[in-house]
């Protein structure tokens, strides 16, 4: 086993690298950096900028820049932000119990309300329930979160006003972003689960359990169920990092707290050690978050055994 998992991180690190140096360059591609957000709007002359830019070191060539911010961060050191001075690393982690609250509520949704649709719909397999939440499961997936954020804030802040439109602390400020970044993970819950347990009943050892008088409950339940969450626990990690990216979307939309508000907030205003360290991190969260789910995923099938 822990062979096995020095054998994942070493392969995690090309892919932390490769994602680094893709967000770099990308964001010297967009028109304008920190200076231009920071002096363009004081009518600063071009020789004001000029030497500010020389001073953050933005005048140096591009891959020189790479190399120097690689470096440091081989190290541990993602640098400090342009605008607010203080180290990235202390800003993300400052921002980081907001995101995971967000981020945990979200899957936990996703994980209790899809597998009771998926449940309900493969043992009531063509009926109205079954054809209504592939139906819901259909939309689910093809809805953007930032326009259900929007109508969730229309129906249930403005109209109803039973739960506030933003903010960040209480459980009502956390329902709708929670609900808004897991739908679309509820409706591919759904049909996961749906298609694993319509598979899993037609097996004969559940055939046999049916026989034998076992209760539906038991048969679903013990023999059924169990085995057709297997797949589930690899979409858990997979999605977990799908919902970090997509937070950074709900909480822009609901003005939440967080890491999404953090990268959103440097990529205005071309702060690019903070942008470079909010995705890094994200990055490593996503690596970790699927390797401990490869570990779960053994515990949980016994038939499958990691070679050391």
């Amino acid at each position: 086993m822990l062979a096995y998992l020095r054998r994942r991180v070493v392969l995690s690190i090309p892919v932390i690298f490769g994602l680094a140096t893709l967000v770099f360059f990308l964001m010297h591609l967009l028109p304008g950096d920190a200076v231009t957000v920071m002096l363009t709007s004081y009518g600063a002359s071009g020789e004001e900028q000029a030497k500010l830019r020389h001073n953050l070191g933005l005048d140096r060539p591009v891959f020189i820049q790479y190399l120097d911010y690689m470096g440091n961060a081989v190290r541990g050191d993602f640098g400090r932000s342009l605008f607010s001075h203080q180290p990235v690393t202390q800003q993300i982690l400052q921002q980081l119990p907001a995101t995971l609250q967000l981020t945990a509520t979200s899957m936990l949704f996703a994980i209790i309300v899809g597998v009771l649709i998926g449940v309900f719909a493969a043992v009531r397999q063509n009926s109205a329930i079954d054809r209504l939440s592939m139906f819901l499961s259909l939309v689910g997936v093809s809805m953007p979160g930032f326009w259900l954020g929007i109508m969730l804030i229309l129906l249930f802040s403005l109209k109803l006003e039973w739960l506030p439109a933003s903010g960040t602390g209480s459980v009502q400020q956390l329902v709708l972003p929670a609900l808004a970044l897991s739908f679309s993970s509820i409706a591919v819950m759904a049909r996961l689960v749906r298609g694993s347990m319509l598979e899993i009943l037609r097996q004969d050892y559940v055939v046999t359990a049916r026989a034998k008088g076992l209760l539906p409950r038991d048969v679903i339940g013990r023999h059924a169920l169990t085995n057709a969450l297997i797949p589930v626990v690899t979409f858990i990690g997979i999605q977990f990092g799908g919902l970090l990216g997509g937070a950074i979307i709900v909480e822009t939309v609901f003005g939440r707290q967080g890491i999404g508000q953090l990268a959103v907030g440097a990529i205005q205003k071309r702060d690019m050690p903070l942008v470079e360290g909010t995705v890094i991190f994200v990055g490593i969260v996503t690596v970790l978050a699927n390797l401990a789910v490869d570990v779960l995923y053994v515990a949980i099938d016994p038939r499958i055994r990691i070679d050391s």
